[in-house]
């Protein structure tokens, strides 16, 4: 950042994400708690989410449970389940210092490509620079390529551990029954990497030292030709096990394949 440059306030960048969104990204009203449900239960199925009593202690603690509505739905007064366009939840832990662990984000599929996920996350982000919390971190499938640019470019967060069937056999909408291997991610919210990739200025080349190349749409893949998909999940999980045993991270290079580099996960492309 040039000398004398003002870094934009963390709420103008969510505000200026919901705009080009055409949403607002607020923390949701006692009366939307039916509505998160099923934004949930419509992307992983029914029960395979908590349930209305659990978002209500986690909304009543304070904990980052966040809708998006259309632009001009009001913020007072709580929208109808139809207006839920996106909904994510947060929670605190402190495993390896505090941080926010952000657990589920859905969008309406009718809506996706608008930039709803995004804002969500970047109203969380506000929402814990607010709080003092300078950390959130949360879980992804390393194979779905969409979600890994949006990680690792596109928001600036990090992976700092491969977790093998993290959740065992989930059986949900998404995963069926494939293994549930997830990439941890930090996103260190002040951060130089953050505030490049929030800035949209480009990434460096990082220096190689092996790779994962992915297909353009695994899931997909996994619903057309499973066997396939469950050859490339094992090489894949063979990969990046050696990941920490080498103190290698994984990033994303041009043509969004990943590549294992020990570079400063700081730099600025040269």
């Amino acid at each position: 950042m040039q000398a004398g440059a003002r870094r934009p306030a963390a709420s103008e960048i969510a505000d200026a994400a919901d705009a080009r969104a055409g949403v607002e990204t607020r923390q949701a009203a006692a009366g939307e708690l039916d509505g998160v449900l099923a934004r949930f239960e419509a992307t992983w199925g029914v029960g395979r989410g908590p349930d209305r009593s659990m978002l209500q202690a986690i909304e009543h603690a304070g904990n980052t449970l966040l809708v998006a509505v259309p632009s001009g739905a009001g913020s007072g007064a709580a929208a109808g389940t139809d207006a839920i366009l996106g909904a994510t939840l947060g929670f605190l832990g402190w495993e390896g210092g505090l941080h926010l662990h952000s657990h589920m984000n859905a969008v309406d599929p009718a809506a996706r490509g608008r930039g709803i996920g995004l804002a969500l996350k970047l109203r969380q982000r506000a929402i814990c620079l607010e709080h003092g919390i300078s950390e959130v971190r949360w879980t992804y499938d390393p194979l779905i390529r969409r979600n890994a640019r949006m990680n690792l470019v596109r928001l600036g967060a990090e992976v700092a551990a491969f977790h093998p069937d993290f959740y065992g056999r989930l059986d949900d909408r998404i995963t069926g029954d494939d293994r549930s291997d997830r990439f941890e991610v930090r996103w260190r919210l002040e951060s130089t990497r953050t505030a490049r990739a929030l800035a949209r200025r480009p990434q460096p080349v990082w220096t190689a030292h092996g790779g994962q190349a992915l297909v353009a749409d695994f899931e997909a893949l996994r619903a057309d030709a499973p066997a396939d998909a469950a050859r490339l999940r094992e090489r894949s999980h063979a990969a990046f096990a050696a990941l920490a045993a080498a103190r290698l991270r994984p990033e994303l290079d041009a043509a969004g394949d990943y590549v294992f580099t020990s570079d400063d996960p700081d730099r600025e492309a040269e």
